[in-house]
């Protein structure tokens, strides 16, 4: 079987998502947010207001702030490749769950693209920061045709070995995705789906609602986003992660309210047509499925 051609093009930000199912967070990466206290779920319920978390001892929010930044420090593909190995041998468990919870959240994605009336088999899709391919992947054997971006050259060869090695067992359906390094602001043409998932938490306020507006110009028919939402908080666990030294720091992680992200979305002619909330101990993210507001109007 050929071999997929992987092409490059310039970088300015990092981005991709950690390796888990096989997949990510982050190249534009997967990170939630963390209550340590809290059990897993997953649901499409609205964020609960702070007032409803249990109150955390300063011990307690200093080992949650830790935690997140961990998760934060996993947006490095080489931190991220050498935290994988580690938990492969029985390691860390805040990147266990947080890969955990990024899977779900590919499986979120997936689940409501298949409940869209865009029909997948012949639809185009970017996949922005497609990490490892744990979401390009299943769409390839959906008959999608997939463009597959991320910064990390390293994260995208291991995306192409994967493909093929799914192509290898798969039905006629699957279509080689097309892969490319590249960052979201070099993205270009014109696709039925955008997907961005985890990749926001790197992005400060302003430029996160110019990227989605650009993300939103590549769209014709659907887009996804998930993001780390913004609340009091995790604005407050943000701040305790600022008390900690080192490059892992806290403040490396950027939330996002759910109206900014609408906001943006609107500016750029899409409303929100569907929600979801997915979470883990270690991780916090919401999935926005918007759709054109011409079309929903008619």
């Amino acid at each position: 079987m050929a071999r997929a051609a992987v092409s490059t093009a310039p970088l300015s930000r990092v981005h991709s998502p950690p390796p888990l199912i096989p997949r990510h967070p982050h190249s534009h990466s997967r990170v939630g947010l963390l209550h340590p206290q809290r059990k897993a779920l997953t649901t499409a319920a609205a964020l609960p207001p702070a007032a409803d978390l249990p109150p955390l001892s300063l011990p307690a929010a200093a080992a949650a702030a830790a935690a997140l930044a961990a998760a934060v420090s996993l947006s490095d593909p080489e931190r991220r490749r050498r935290a994988q190995a580690e938990a492969a041998g029985g390691g860390d468990k805040e990147a266990l769950d947080i890969r955990e919870g990024h899977a779900r959240t590919v499986a979120a994605t997936l689940s409501m693209l298949r409940d869209s009336p865009v029909p997948l088999a012949g639809a185009t899709v970017c996949d922005a920061g497609c990490g490892t391919g744990s979401l390009a992947i299943p769409l390839a054997s959906q008959g999608a045709s997939v463009l597959a971006s991320d910064i990390s050259a390293a994260m995208v060869s291991e995306a192409q070995r994967q493909a093929e090695a799914a192509a290898m067992a798969a039905s006629d359906t699957f279509r080689m995705p097309r892969f490319e390094v590249r960052d979201l602001e070099s993205l270009e043409g014109k696709y039925d789906i955008v997907v961005c998932l985890d990749v926001l938490i790197h992005y400060p306020r302003e430029e996160a609602k110019q990227m989605i507006r650009h993300l939103a110009s590549l769209a014709e028919k659907r887009v996804l986003i998930s993001f780390a939402p913004r609340t009091l908080y995790f604005d407050f666990l943000k701040r305790v992660g600022e008390l900690f030294p080192g490059p892992s720091k806290a403040t490396r992680a950027y939330l996002h309210s759910e109206r900014d992200i609408e906001d943006a979305l609107r500016d750029a002619g899409w409303r929100v047509a569907n929600r979801g909330f997915i979470s883990t101990q270690f991780y916090f993210a919401k999935l926005f499925e918007a759709v054109p507001i011409a079309a929903a109007s008619q």
